[in-house]
Protein backbone atom coordinates (compact mmCIF):
# COMPACT_ATOMS: atom_id res chain seq x y z
CA UNK A 1 0.00 0.00 0.00
CA UNK A 2 1.04 3.18 -1.38
CA UNK A 3 -0.30 6.31 0.55
CA UNK A 4 0.16 9.72 -1.44
CA UNK A 5 0.67 10.14 -5.04
CA UNK A 6 3.71 12.90 -4.76
CA UNK A 7 7.53 12.14 -6.05
CA UNK A 8 8.47 9.77 -3.34
CA UNK A 9 4.91 7.35 -3.67
CA UNK A 10 4.82 7.55 -7.33
CA UNK A 11 8.51 6.67 -7.98
CA UNK A 12 8.10 3.41 -5.39
CA UNK A 13 5.29 2.26 -7.67
CA UNK A 14 7.39 2.65 -11.18
CA UNK A 15 10.46 1.26 -9.03
CA UNK A 16 8.23 -1.98 -7.96
CA UNK A 17 7.43 -2.23 -11.87
CA UNK A 18 7.50 -5.87 -12.43
CA UNK A 19 7.72 -7.38 -9.19
CA UNK A 20 5.33 -10.01 -8.05
CA UNK A 21 3.28 -7.46 -6.37
CA UNK A 22 -0.16 -5.74 -5.97
CA UNK A 23 -0.35 -1.96 -5.23
CA UNK A 24 -2.95 0.20 -3.74
CA UNK A 25 -2.58 3.63 -3.97
CA UNK A 26 -4.24 6.31 -2.24
CA UNK A 27 -4.18 9.41 -2.59
CA UNK A 28 -7.01 12.14 -1.12
CA UNK A 29 -6.27 13.91 -4.63
CA UNK A 30 -6.74 12.19 -8.39
CA UNK A 31 -3.81 13.64 -9.95
CA UNK A 32 0.04 13.70 -9.27
CA UNK A 33 1.33 17.23 -8.96
CA UNK A 34 5.00 18.87 -9.80
CA UNK A 35 5.81 21.29 -6.78
CA UNK A 36 8.41 22.80 -7.51
CA UNK A 37 6.54 24.89 -10.31
CA UNK A 38 3.44 25.93 -8.29
CA UNK A 39 4.52 29.31 -8.40
CA UNK A 40 4.68 29.47 -12.11
CA UNK A 41 0.82 28.49 -12.25
CA UNK A 42 0.11 31.10 -9.13
CA UNK A 43 1.93 33.91 -11.00
CA UNK A 44 -0.03 33.30 -14.49
CA UNK A 45 2.66 31.45 -16.06
CA UNK A 46 1.60 28.08 -16.26
CA UNK A 47 -1.86 26.37 -16.44
CA UNK A 48 -2.64 24.11 -13.89
CA UNK A 49 -2.67 21.09 -16.95
CA UNK A 50 0.70 22.08 -17.31
CA UNK A 51 1.67 20.89 -13.85
CA UNK A 52 -0.34 18.09 -12.86
CA UNK A 53 -1.56 14.67 -14.09
CA UNK A 54 -4.38 12.28 -13.23
CA UNK A 55 -2.78 9.39 -11.28
CA UNK A 56 -5.38 7.38 -12.88
CA UNK A 57 -4.68 8.01 -16.27
CA UNK A 58 -0.75 7.14 -15.33
CA UNK A 59 -1.40 4.04 -14.13
CA UNK A 60 -4.12 3.18 -17.06
CA UNK A 61 -1.58 0.09 -18.46
CA UNK A 62 -0.92 -0.68 -15.11
CA UNK A 63 -3.17 -3.85 -13.81
CA UNK A 64 -0.93 -4.59 -10.45
CA UNK A 65 -1.66 -0.75 -9.33
CA UNK A 66 -5.26 0.02 -8.03
CA UNK A 67 -6.05 3.73 -7.54
CA UNK A 68 -7.85 5.18 -4.35
CA UNK A 69 -9.58 8.40 -4.42
CA UNK A 70 -9.55 8.89 -0.32
CA UNK A 71 -7.93 10.37 3.02
CA UNK A 72 -6.41 7.81 5.57
CA UNK A 73 -6.97 9.02 8.92
CA UNK A 74 -5.40 6.10 11.32
CA UNK A 75 -3.55 3.40 11.09
CA UNK A 76 -3.84 0.17 13.08
CA UNK A 77 -0.29 -1.53 12.76
CA UNK A 78 -1.41 -4.68 14.89
CA UNK A 79 -3.76 -5.64 12.40
CA UNK A 80 -2.19 -4.03 9.43
CA UNK A 81 -5.13 -1.89 7.97
CA UNK A 82 -5.58 1.68 6.91
CA UNK A 83 -8.57 3.43 7.89
CA UNK A 84 -9.86 6.09 5.07
CA UNK A 85 -12.06 8.77 5.90
CA UNK A 86 -15.04 6.93 3.36
CA UNK A 87 -14.97 4.64 6.71
CA UNK A 88 -13.54 1.68 4.98
CA UNK A 89 -10.46 -0.56 6.40
CA UNK A 90 -8.04 -1.36 3.71
CA UNK A 91 -5.40 -4.23 4.38
CA UNK A 92 -2.23 -3.82 3.69
CA UNK A 93 1.41 -6.29 3.75
CA UNK A 94 4.11 -3.34 3.26
CA UNK A 95 2.98 0.04 3.70
CA UNK A 96 4.69 3.24 2.35
CA UNK A 97 3.41 6.46 3.72
CA UNK A 98 4.50 9.56 1.22
CA UNK A 99 1.84 11.57 2.75
CA UNK A 100 3.93 15.51 1.99
CA UNK A 101 3.50 18.47 4.04
CA UNK A 102 1.70 21.54 4.81
CA UNK A 103 2.61 25.52 4.68
CA UNK A 104 3.50 25.93 8.81
CA UNK A 105 2.51 29.42 10.22
CA UNK A 106 4.33 28.60 13.85
CA UNK A 107 1.24 28.66 16.15
CA UNK A 108 -0.45 31.83 14.46
CA UNK A 109 -3.00 29.42 12.31
CA UNK A 110 -5.40 32.10 11.92
CA UNK A 111 -3.11 33.79 9.40
CA UNK A 112 -4.12 31.33 6.90
CA UNK A 113 -6.89 32.94 5.65
CA UNK A 114 -5.27 35.93 4.28
CA UNK A 115 -1.43 34.69 3.60
CA UNK A 116 -2.11 31.31 1.85
CA UNK A 117 0.72 29.33 1.29
CA UNK A 118 1.24 27.31 -1.73
CA UNK A 119 1.67 23.54 -1.53
CA UNK A 120 -1.52 22.19 -3.72
CA UNK A 121 -3.26 23.30 -6.99
CA UNK A 122 -6.16 25.31 -5.10
CA UNK A 123 -3.43 27.43 -3.65
CA UNK A 124 -1.62 28.46 -6.70
CA UNK A 125 -4.91 29.40 -8.17
CA UNK A 126 -6.15 31.05 -5.14
CA UNK A 127 -2.95 33.05 -4.78
CA UNK A 128 -3.50 33.97 -8.74
CA UNK A 129 -7.06 34.97 -8.60
CA UNK A 130 -6.17 37.28 -5.31
CA UNK A 131 -2.57 38.48 -7.62
CA UNK A 132 -5.16 39.48 -10.52
CA UNK A 133 -8.28 40.86 -8.64
CA UNK A 134 -5.86 43.46 -6.72
CA UNK A 135 -4.64 44.90 -9.98
CA UNK A 136 -8.92 44.90 -11.30
CA UNK A 137 -9.26 46.38 -7.90
CA UNK A 138 -6.81 49.29 -8.60
CA UNK A 139 -8.40 49.75 -11.90
CA UNK A 140 -11.70 50.59 -9.82
CA UNK A 141 -10.69 52.40 -7.01
CA UNK A 142 -10.04 56.80 -6.47
CA UNK A 143 -8.89 56.38 -3.18
CA UNK A 144 -5.30 57.12 -3.23
CA UNK A 145 -4.58 54.88 -0.08
CA UNK A 146 -6.68 51.64 -1.05
CA UNK A 147 -4.51 51.90 -4.26
CA UNK A 148 -1.30 51.84 -2.76
CA UNK A 149 -2.62 48.91 -0.42
CA UNK A 150 -4.12 46.80 -3.60
CA UNK A 151 -0.74 47.57 -5.42
CA UNK A 152 1.08 46.36 -2.67
CA UNK A 153 2.14 42.52 -2.16
CA UNK A 154 3.75 40.71 0.51
CA UNK A 155 5.77 37.12 0.28
CA UNK A 156 6.87 36.46 3.87
CA UNK A 157 9.92 33.67 3.58
CA UNK A 158 12.71 34.33 1.49
CA UNK A 159 13.43 30.64 0.14
CA UNK A 160 13.55 29.32 -3.35
CA UNK A 161 9.20 29.73 -3.30
CA UNK A 162 9.38 33.35 -1.99
CA UNK A 163 12.52 34.75 -4.04
CA UNK A 164 10.53 32.77 -7.24
CA UNK A 165 7.03 34.32 -6.18
CA UNK A 166 8.51 38.18 -5.58
CA UNK A 167 10.33 37.95 -8.66
CA UNK A 168 7.38 36.40 -10.92
CA UNK A 169 5.40 38.76 -9.58
CA UNK A 170 7.84 41.88 -10.08
CA UNK A 171 7.91 41.22 -13.64
CA UNK A 172 3.75 40.59 -14.21
CA UNK A 173 3.09 43.99 -12.83
CA UNK A 174 6.06 45.87 -14.31
CA UNK A 175 6.37 43.70 -18.33
CA UNK A 176 3.15 42.24 -18.69
CA UNK A 177 -0.26 44.56 -17.31
CA UNK A 178 1.19 47.59 -18.30
CA UNK A 179 -0.38 47.86 -21.97
CA UNK A 180 -3.46 46.36 -20.43
CA UNK A 181 -4.99 48.97 -18.23
CA UNK A 182 -5.72 52.60 -18.89
CA UNK A 183 -6.15 53.74 -15.90
CA UNK A 184 -3.88 52.03 -13.06
CA UNK A 185 -0.25 52.45 -14.10
CA UNK A 186 0.67 48.58 -13.12
CA UNK A 187 4.45 49.85 -12.90
CA UNK A 188 4.27 51.88 -9.33
CA UNK A 189 3.12 48.10 -7.66
CA UNK A 190 5.03 47.47 -4.89
CA UNK A 191 6.55 44.01 -4.41
CA UNK A 192 8.34 43.22 -0.64
CA UNK A 193 9.80 40.10 0.53
CA UNK A 194 10.04 39.40 3.95
CA UNK A 195 12.86 37.33 5.72
CA UNK A 196 13.50 36.99 9.32
CA UNK A 197 17.22 35.66 8.99
CA UNK A 198 19.77 37.95 7.75
CA UNK A 199 19.85 36.50 4.21
CA UNK A 200 17.63 35.27 0.50
CA UNK A 201 18.35 31.58 0.01
CA UNK A 202 19.47 30.80 3.13
CA UNK A 203 19.99 27.05 1.78
CA UNK A 204 22.76 28.92 -0.62
CA UNK A 205 26.00 30.37 -0.12
CA UNK A 206 26.44 33.66 0.67
CA UNK A 207 27.94 34.58 -2.66
CA UNK A 208 24.49 33.23 -4.87
CA UNK A 209 22.45 33.94 -2.08
CA UNK A 210 23.71 38.24 -2.63
CA UNK A 211 23.56 37.69 -5.96
CA UNK A 212 19.92 36.77 -5.50
CA UNK A 213 19.16 39.85 -3.17
CA UNK A 214 20.84 42.05 -6.29
CA UNK A 215 18.64 40.56 -8.63
CA UNK A 216 15.51 41.06 -7.34
CA UNK A 217 16.13 44.41 -6.39
CA UNK A 218 16.75 45.32 -10.09
CA UNK A 219 13.13 44.03 -10.72
CA UNK A 220 12.25 46.48 -8.22
CA UNK A 221 11.02 43.82 -5.20
CA UNK A 222 12.05 45.30 -1.44
CA UNK A 223 13.96 42.50 0.09
CA UNK A 224 12.95 43.15 3.99
CA UNK A 225 15.78 40.86 6.53
CA UNK A 226 16.51 40.58 9.85
CA UNK A 227 12.87 41.16 11.02
CA UNK A 228 9.93 38.81 11.57
CA UNK A 229 6.01 39.20 10.90
CA UNK A 230 4.47 39.98 13.87
CA UNK A 231 0.77 40.08 13.05
CA UNK A 232 -1.02 39.52 9.41
CA UNK A 233 -5.12 40.75 8.85
CA UNK A 234 -6.91 41.66 5.98
CA UNK A 235 -5.16 45.19 5.82
CA UNK A 236 -2.37 44.73 5.78
CA UNK A 237 0.87 43.29 7.70
CA UNK A 238 3.32 43.89 10.67
CA UNK A 239 6.40 43.89 10.19
CA UNK A 240 8.91 44.20 13.51
CA UNK A 241 6.61 46.74 14.76
CA UNK A 242 6.28 48.78 11.26
CA UNK A 243 2.70 48.09 9.51
CA UNK A 244 2.35 48.08 6.17
CA UNK A 245 -0.89 48.70 4.48
CA UNK A 246 -1.33 45.41 1.72
CA UNK A 247 -4.25 43.21 0.48
CA UNK A 248 -2.03 40.50 -0.74
CA UNK A 249 -0.32 38.04 1.25
CA UNK A 250 1.59 34.90 0.32
CA UNK A 251 3.22 32.86 3.02
CA UNK A 252 6.43 30.82 1.76
CA UNK A 253 8.17 30.77 5.70
CA UNK A 254 7.21 27.21 6.88
CA UNK A 255 6.21 23.70 6.47
CA UNK A 256 4.48 21.01 8.59
CA UNK A 257 4.55 17.37 7.78
CA UNK A 258 1.25 15.18 7.66
CA UNK A 259 0.59 13.87 10.52
CA UNK A 260 1.80 10.05 9.52
CA UNK A 261 3.54 10.24 12.78
CA UNK A 262 0.86 10.60 15.00
CA UNK A 263 -1.23 7.69 12.99
CA UNK A 264 1.81 5.59 14.00
CA UNK A 265 2.06 6.13 17.53
CA UNK A 266 5.78 7.25 16.91
CA UNK A 267 7.93 9.82 17.61
CA UNK A 268 8.38 13.42 15.77
CA UNK A 269 10.21 16.21 15.21
CA UNK A 270 9.13 19.65 15.57
CA UNK A 271 7.69 20.18 12.03
CA UNK A 272 5.91 16.79 12.57
CA UNK A 273 8.43 14.90 10.34
CA UNK A 274 8.18 11.16 11.35
CA UNK A 275 11.61 10.00 12.80
CA UNK A 276 12.41 6.64 10.80
CA UNK A 277 15.75 3.91 10.68
CA UNK A 278 18.65 4.05 7.94
CA UNK A 279 16.45 1.78 5.83
CA UNK A 280 13.47 4.69 6.21
CA UNK A 281 11.39 2.36 8.30
CA UNK A 282 10.13 2.96 11.41
CA UNK A 283 11.38 1.46 14.95
CA UNK A 284 9.80 -2.11 15.79
CA UNK A 285 8.15 -2.52 12.31
CA UNK A 286 9.90 -3.62 9.20
CA UNK A 287 6.76 -3.35 6.96
CA UNK A 288 5.89 0.47 7.60
CA UNK A 289 8.14 3.24 5.69
CA UNK A 290 7.53 6.89 5.99
CA UNK A 291 9.59 8.69 3.17
CA UNK A 292 9.75 12.03 1.67
CA UNK A 293 8.54 15.51 3.28
CA UNK A 294 6.74 12.92 5.69
CA UNK A 295 9.61 11.65 7.44
CA UNK A 296 12.89 13.25 9.21
CA UNK A 297 15.87 11.22 6.91
CA UNK A 298 19.37 11.96 8.84
CA UNK A 299 22.10 12.22 6.85
CA UNK A 300 26.25 11.53 7.93
CA UNK A 301 27.03 14.70 9.12
CA UNK A 302 23.85 14.82 11.17
CA UNK A 303 21.89 16.91 8.75
CA UNK A 304 18.30 16.21 8.04
CA UNK A 305 17.72 15.19 4.25
CA UNK A 306 16.08 18.36 2.80
CA UNK A 307 12.38 18.55 1.62
CA UNK A 308 12.96 18.83 -1.98
CA UNK A 309 11.96 16.01 -5.18
CA UNK A 310 15.45 14.54 -6.02
CA UNK A 311 15.33 13.57 -2.23
CA UNK A 312 11.76 11.96 -2.01
CA UNK A 313 12.44 10.34 -5.99
CA UNK A 314 15.39 8.37 -4.33
CA UNK A 315 13.78 7.41 -1.02
CA UNK A 316 11.05 5.93 -3.28
CA UNK A 317 13.58 3.80 -5.26
CA UNK A 318 15.31 2.93 -2.45
CA UNK A 319 12.43 1.42 -0.57
CA UNK A 320 11.24 -0.20 -4.21
CA UNK A 321 14.84 -1.67 -4.02
CA UNK A 322 14.33 -2.86 -0.25
CA UNK A 323 10.98 -4.66 -1.22
CA UNK A 324 12.08 -6.57 -4.06
CA UNK A 325 15.32 -7.44 -2.65
CA UNK A 326 13.51 -9.19 0.02
CA UNK A 327 10.55 -10.58 -2.32
CA UNK A 328 13.70 -12.37 -3.69
CA UNK A 329 15.21 -13.40 -1.06
CA UNK A 330 18.38 -11.20 -2.15
CA UNK A 331 20.86 -9.01 -0.13
CA UNK A 332 18.89 -6.18 1.30
CA UNK A 333 20.38 -2.72 0.27
CA UNK A 334 22.32 -1.31 3.07
CA UNK A 335 21.05 1.97 4.80
CA UNK A 336 19.82 4.83 2.23
CA UNK A 337 22.11 7.52 1.35
CA UNK A 338 21.42 10.51 -0.24
CA UNK A 339 23.00 12.45 -3.22
CA UNK A 340 22.25 16.02 -3.61
CA UNK A 341 22.34 16.85 -6.82
CA UNK A 342 21.84 20.62 -6.52
CA UNK A 343 19.75 23.39 -5.34
CA UNK A 344 17.91 25.60 -7.88
CA UNK A 345 16.26 29.10 -7.75
CA UNK A 346 15.06 31.31 -10.14
CA UNK A 347 14.50 35.13 -10.04
CA UNK A 348 12.20 36.47 -12.52
CA UNK A 349 12.09 35.42 -15.85
CA UNK A 350 15.66 36.00 -16.88
CA UNK A 351 17.83 35.13 -13.78
CA UNK A 352 18.66 31.90 -11.74
CA UNK A 353 20.82 30.33 -9.20
CA UNK A 354 22.62 27.13 -9.62
CA UNK A 355 24.51 25.66 -6.90
CA UNK A 356 26.11 22.01 -7.63
CA UNK A 357 28.48 21.82 -5.16
CA UNK A 358 31.51 22.65 -6.76
CA UNK A 359 29.79 24.18 -9.92
CA UNK A 360 27.64 27.30 -9.61
CA UNK A 361 26.42 29.27 -12.02
CA UNK A 362 23.93 32.55 -11.94
CA UNK A 363 22.48 34.66 -14.68
CA UNK A 364 20.91 33.92 -17.38
CA UNK A 365 22.33 30.61 -18.69
CA UNK A 366 21.21 29.43 -15.04
CA UNK A 367 17.76 29.95 -16.01
CA UNK A 368 18.13 28.04 -19.05
CA UNK A 369 19.44 24.97 -17.34
CA UNK A 370 17.41 25.32 -14.56
CA UNK A 371 14.45 25.17 -17.03
CA UNK A 372 15.65 21.73 -18.91
CA UNK A 373 16.53 20.40 -15.36
CA UNK A 374 12.68 20.64 -14.81
CA UNK A 375 11.31 19.73 -17.83
CA UNK A 376 13.48 16.78 -17.30
CA UNK A 377 11.74 16.19 -14.16
CA UNK A 378 8.14 16.28 -16.02
CA UNK A 379 5.92 13.51 -16.27
CA UNK A 380 5.14 12.14 -20.08
CA UNK A 381 6.70 13.71 -22.98
CA UNK A 382 3.35 15.81 -23.99
CA UNK A 383 4.15 17.77 -20.39
CA UNK A 384 7.66 18.38 -21.70
CA UNK A 385 6.83 19.52 -24.85
CA UNK A 386 3.73 21.66 -23.49
CA UNK A 387 5.75 23.29 -20.67
CA UNK A 388 8.80 23.96 -22.94
CA UNK A 389 7.01 25.54 -25.44
CA UNK A 390 4.87 27.69 -22.76
CA UNK A 391 8.28 28.98 -21.31
CA UNK A 392 9.70 29.53 -25.03
CA UNK A 393 6.59 31.93 -25.86
CA UNK A 394 7.10 33.45 -22.47
CA UNK A 395 10.74 34.21 -22.91
CA UNK A 396 10.24 35.48 -26.67
CA UNK A 397 6.72 37.18 -26.07
CA UNK A 398 7.11 38.90 -22.19
CA UNK A 399 3.98 37.51 -22.24
CA UNK A 400 2.16 35.11 -18.92
CA UNK A 401 -0.13 32.82 -20.68
CA UNK A 402 -2.52 31.88 -18.13
CA UNK A 403 -4.28 35.13 -16.24
CA UNK A 404 -7.50 33.59 -15.79
CA UNK A 405 -9.64 34.48 -12.42
CA UNK A 406 -11.12 31.43 -12.27
CA UNK A 407 -12.70 31.18 -8.93
CA UNK A 408 -16.01 33.67 -8.07
CA UNK A 409 -14.63 36.38 -5.94
CA UNK A 410 -16.44 39.61 -5.26
CA UNK A 411 -15.03 42.63 -6.66
CA UNK A 412 -14.86 45.16 -4.34
CA UNK A 413 -13.67 48.67 -5.22
CA UNK A 414 -12.67 48.95 -1.54
CA UNK A 415 -14.12 47.33 2.62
Amino acid sequence: MVVGGGFAGLQFVHAIKGSPVKITLIDRRNHHLFQPLLYQVATTVLATSDIAWPIRHLYRDRKDVTTLLDEVVAVDRAAKTVTLKSGAKVPYDTLLLATGARHAYFGRDEWEDVAPGLKTLEDATTIRRRVLLAFERAELTDKTAELDAQLTFVIIGAGPTGVEMAGMIAELARNTLPPEFRKVDTTRTRVLLVEAGPRVLPAFTEDLSAYAKSALEKLGVEVQLGKPVTAITEDGVTIGDRFVPSRTVVWAAGVQASPAAKWLGIGADRAGRAVVGPDLSIEGDPDIFVVGDTALVMQADGKPVPGIAPAAKQQGDYVAKLVKARLFGRAVPGPFKYRHQGSLATIGKRAAVIDFGKFKLKGGLAWWIWGLAHIYFLIGTRSRFAVAWSWLWIHLSGQHSARLITQRETLKEDK
